[in-house]
């Protein structure tokens, strides 16, 4: 890490330097000159996906999001730059190895088979993968995905699981496996699918999935049976362990000071007014 000068060193140092009075700046030799060498301000890069409505989407021209917001906090007291860099998710890991984002934070699933390929914040979000069809689809369970077409975001956590639940469903009762397995890029044009009739489920986040429903106007539902249970953790370069532990003792500063409570009660009030599922924060000081 390099060391970094913040802007409140500056203005502190400036502060200093006006409190002289001119009589003793008369007896003293000029200051230097500031070093053009010297490091910039950090630039903390946030890798995410910007079609993930409450976690991180796009509004406008503005980057809005709860985990932006904890990210933009983070930076605030850490004298950092933070900047908001939307990627393909199913290219999170070139991204990241590449050093052209700093850490993936975006409703990240700190799931069993990611465990051991990156380095993770403690979690800070309980959430769960739910499944979203069409209210008349005459579909209410797993069961009834028999010969379907279900779509996923390539690289998700729900990618992941309806992978799994397709092998179960091969492994223990072949007649109730889904046809195909779709993989797109994001879930807005995963809802298109469902929309059009391209696809019959689609395997998505809870809070994204209560937004469809919302926006549907009845017409979409979840099924009550539960696709995963997940934990959202901010996760880094694999042995990046310096940036995680700077990263993490800020977030547990937030939860301490009560400024994370503020951020989670802000989301709350825009998942109520746009129908998602309540954020269930549970990273505790």
């Amino acid at each position: 890490m390099k060391t970094i000068l913040t802007a409140a060193a500056a203005v502190c140092a400036a502060a200093v330097f006006c409190s002289c009075s001119k009589s003793d700046n008369a007896n003293k030799p000029a200051e230097a000159a500031a070093d053009p060498a010297a490091p910039a301000a950090k630039t903390f890069t946030v890798g995410f996906d910007a079609e993930f409505p409450p976690y991180g989407y796009k509004d406008g021209n503005e980057y809005k999001g709860f985990d932006l917001d904890l990210a933009r906090e983070v930076c605030k007291r850490k004298g950092w730059t933070f900047v908001a860099k939307p990627i393909d998710w199913a290219a999170k890991d070139t991204e990241l190895n590449a050093g052209t984002i700093d850490c993936i934070w975006n409703g990240f699933t700190m799931s069993p088979e990611r465990l051991d390929k990156y380095t993770w914040t403690i979690p800070y979000v309980q959430n769960k993968q739910l499944i979203l069809v069409k209210a008349d689809a005459g579909i209410k369970t797993f069961a009834d995905l028999k010969g379907k077409a279900v779509a996923v975001q390539d690289g998700s956590s729900g990618a992941e699981a309806m992978e799994g639940k397709l092998e179960e469903f091969k492994k223990n009762n072949a007649e109730f496996a889904f046809s195909d397995l779709k993989k797109v890029p994001d879930y807005v044009t995963a809802f298109q699918m469902l929309e059009s009739g391209a696809v019959d489920a689609l395997g998505l986040d809870s809070a994204v999935a209560g937004g469809f429903v919302e926006k549907g106007g009845g017409k979409y539902v979840t099924l009550e049976e539960t696709l995963m249970d997940e934990k959202y953790a901010v996760g880094f370069k694999l042995g990046n362990t310096a940036l995680r532990d700077e990263v993490q003792a800020t977030l547990l500063e937030m939860v301490a000071d009560g400024t994370a409570a503020k951020i989670v009660a802000k989301w709350a009030e825009e998942e109520i007014a746009h129908g998602g599922d309540k954020i269930d924060f549970i990273l505790k000081k």
